[in-house]
């Protein structure tokens, strides 16, 4: 049987050592940032010369097509903006 938090797809946002933001999707997001903080081929290109990367957002959609969506959309904000979604999702305790 499958379950809700099976079908679930993720869109997220990882910090880069340098600074920078790497947007993705995944279905397992704690598995992928692994990868992407690993050596091998799974890791993005982009963050294979980042790292370490640190989960900065997440977001959960219903499925693939939504999150390549979102994920889309997100690639398009600036970083002013992408920075501005990262904060209004911060736990109260994590803001300024």
């Amino acid at each position: 049987m499958v379950t809700t938090a099976e079908c679930m797809w993720w869109v997220y946002m990882v910090r880069c050592s340098d600074g920078s933001l790497y947007t993705g999707i995944a279905r397992d997001v704690a598995r992928r940032v692994g990868e992407h903080n690993g050596s091998g081929k799974r890791a993005a290109q982009y963050t294979r010369s980042r790292q370490p990367v640190v989960l900065v957002y997440q977001e959960s959609v219903s499925d693939r097509s939504t999150a390549s969506r979102r994920e889309y959309q997100i690639k398009q904000l600036n970083r002013a903006q992408k920075l501005q979604l990262i904060e209004a999702d911060a736990p109260v305790s994590q803001t300024k």
